[in-house]
């Protein structure tokens, strides 16, 4: 994966383990992946409580309306359940669910017409009079005006209201009601969740829409449908998943449940807690220049958004601020201030204005003992929406102040949209630079860029900042992956991102780590591979998302690790543990969710390429911003902060086992 052309400098600070990563790294080994494999459960799914309701090799669990066997039309074919002939009849499940989350795939035939019922009970004629349905059905030759995904005469798509806003800012328009589904003959995926509190559907990765059983929204529109007549439809609250016999050829696969109580939570998915809690790294740290509050008298909360190390023995820590500042202290647990290193907040989009802009990388070169030279991703304060890519050097006065007119702009990258920026970089070991970029931002990355080779969204770049090419700030990789792949931008390593939020690489292994952010129903942790296609958006984590007619140009490689939604909303990236202070968490990724506020230590079999463990670190609900290391490899981690105590560790415990 990594170079072949590694400069000298490098092979240098180089240890004899790292020279072995390209063997590594170029895919000769085992492959490093989640392995979404039909009518099995994901390890992530495993253990956070989804349970098979069909196992791709019997009818067991199924029966027909009202009979106690199952109709001779429904066949167990090349692994999927398939009404393929006469005398299938609607089937349900033997179980009954109240509380739940149905996910599963269905392939329809052209022209065909289905149904997915849920709280269907027995005591009327038909399913479909007391449990509602979504639609199944080929939307491109079938006739119902009823659209495969939503919820017949009910419900149908609805633009989120963040969608409409990112959109309006840019004159942006997409369809007002989407359509996911993929052409008859091809697997579409369908997720369901029912709870008193929110409904919802999404199909193929793309949330629909939500509703609320029982509701006055809902009673109205069952009034205006034709199950008014009804009035056993829609009450039941427990009941039978319903599969429909509409007449046409239908399969089902990756048959897969997940049932809750009335507070709607889930498993986390995990193997134990460690013996670990959270304390504060630097507990009377002040920070130069800044108050905690505004002229008026206004909070003004810090967002550290990232902590470095510059690998020149001097013992600092450097944390970069979302605002745009960078502030330099000892990495010590006495250090009582930090020095303002860098302010170029006057450059920078303020996330108050938009959330997702501002500085949102920092990194060191790996020179930068002798050159003092480190680099900064970040949003330009000008119209618009532009990232900056640039080059800075320490003043040559003061090892702990940044010359802020050293800047030298490497790349301008115009953003479509607010959303997904990236901006998470680092020093490979083969001394080039690794920027993670979003896919643009929207909703349903609108314009396919992340799977579009001739642009920057949605890709991993890897450029050379000590040389230039003709034209350019930077040196293009003579052995970059797509350096020759007609119409494809040369500084791409790899691709298929939708958002990295944090990369690292493992200092131990050489591999690199990131995560990245998700939309509907999934978050993913990656180990980027030279010229690899991450999914998106083709693929969200291990699942299908959209229906683009478009094959990928390179073969899709699922996440090493996922988890859904209803366990977290927004990952935060973070790196493999190779300090010594902590042994428990010897190699192992550390990361966290941070919406969810919960950290994790991820064990990777990287013989096996399989998760051996997800252990869980005990926190308060903590929404992580960013994970960083000190030069001895010992871990730190930031959140959001009004009184300046944003930056934490882990230390032991009482306990000395894992639980």
């Amino acid at each position: 994966m990594f170079a072949t052309r590694l400069r000298t400098a490098s092979l240098n600070r180089l240890p004899l383990n790292l020279l072995t990563i390209a063997a590594v790294l170029l895919g000769s080994s085992t492959a490093l992946e989640a392995g979404h494999q039909p009518n099995r459960l994901t390890e992530s799914q495993r253990r956070s409580g989804w349970k098979l309701l069909f196992d791709g090799k019997t009818t067991a669990g199924w029966r027909n309306y009202r009979k106690k066997t199952i109709g001779a039309g429904w066949k167990v074919q090349n692994g999927a359940l398939a009404r393929a002939g006469r005398g299938a009849g609607d089937i349900v499940t033997v179980d009954q669910y109240e509380y739940f989350e149905l996910a599963l795939e269905y392939k329809i035939s052209k022209g065909g017409n289905s149904g997915i019922m849920f709280h269907v009970t027995e005591e009327l004629g038909a399913p479909w009079q007391t449990g509602p349905e979504i639609q199944v059905q080929d939307n491109i030759g079938g006739h119902d005006p009823q659209k495969s995904g939503w919820l017949y005469q009910l419900y149908k798509p609805v633009k989120p209201p963040w969608a409409i806003r990112f959109e309006n800012q840019v004159g942006y328009k997409s369809p007002n009601v989407d359509d996911a589904t993929r052409p008859p003959g091809q697997w579409n995926h369908v997720y369901l969740r029912i709870h008193p509190s929110k409904c919802e559907v999404a199909i193929n990765g793309v949330s629909y829409y939500y509703f609320q059983k029982g509701s006055k929204d809902w009673d109205a529109r069952v009034k205006k449908s034709k199950f008014a007549r009804y009035k056993q439809f829609g009450k039941p609250t427990r009941g039978h998943i319903c599969l429909q016999d509409h007449g046409n050829p239908v399969e089902f696969r990756n048959i897969t449940i997940r049932t809750f109580d009335t507070s709607g939570g889930v498993k986390d998915p995990i193997d134990g807690s460690l013996p670990l809690q959270v304390a504060q790294a630097f507990p009377k740290l002040k920070w130069e220049g800044w108050e905690g509050v505004d002229e008026k008298g206004r909070i003004k909360p810090m967002r550290p958004m990232m902590i470095e190390h510059p690998r020149d023995g001097s013992g600092r820590l450097f944390i970069g601020t979302q605002s745009g500042t960078i502030h330099t202290l000892d990495a010590s647990p006495t250090a009582t201030r930090t020095r303002l290193f860098l302010d170029i907040s006057s450059r920078v989009r303020q996330w108050k204005v938009e959330n997702e802009e501002g500085l949102l990388g920092l990194c060191f070169h790996p020179r930068f003992k002798t050159n003092g030279k480190f680099y900064l991703y970040y949003t330009h304060a000008r119209k618009g929406h532009d990232s900056i890519l640039s080059e800075f050097r320490v003043s040559q006065d003061d090892p702990n102040r940044a010359d802020p007119d050293s800047e030298r702009v490497l790349m301008t990258i115009p953003q479509p949209f607010a959303n997904h920026n990236g901006g998470p970089m680092a020093f490979g070991p083969d001394g080039y630079l690794y920027l993670g970029m979003g896919d643009g931002g929207g909703r349903n990355d609108p314009e396919r860029t992340a799977q579009d080779l001739s642009n920057l969204m949605g890709g991993l770049l890897r450029i050379d900042v000590d040389h230039r090419d003709a034209g350019l700030q930077y040196a293009i990789p003579k052995d970059n992956p797509f350096v020759d792949r007609k119409g494809a931008r040369g500084e791409l390593y790899a691709y298929g991102l939708r958002n990295v939020w944090r990369l690292a690489f493992d200092r131990k292994t050489g591999l690199l780590w990131a995560g990245d952010v998700g939309q509907d129903l999934w978050e993913e942790i990656n180990i980027i591979r030279k010229g690899g296609n991450y999914g998106w958006s083709l693929k969200e984590a291990s699942f299908n998302f959209g229906n683009s007619p478009k094959p990928p140009a390179d073969p899709l490689i699922d996440p090493i690790w996922e988890y859904d939604h209803q366990v977290g909303k927004s990952i935060t990236g973070g790196l493999v543990y190779r300090g010594t202070r902590l042994p428990e968490l010897q190699g192992h990724y550390v990361y966290a969710d941070f919406v969810a506020g919960k950290i994790w230590a991820l064990k990777v079999n990287h013989k096996t390429g399989q998760v051996e463990k997800n252990f869980r670190i005990p926190s308060n609900r903590m929404p992580v911003l960013a994970f960083g290391e000190d030069e001895a490899g010992e871990l730190y981690f930031a959140t959001e902060t009004v009184n300046g105590r944003g930056l934490h560790r882990f230390d032991r415990s009482e306990s000395r086992t894992r639980k």
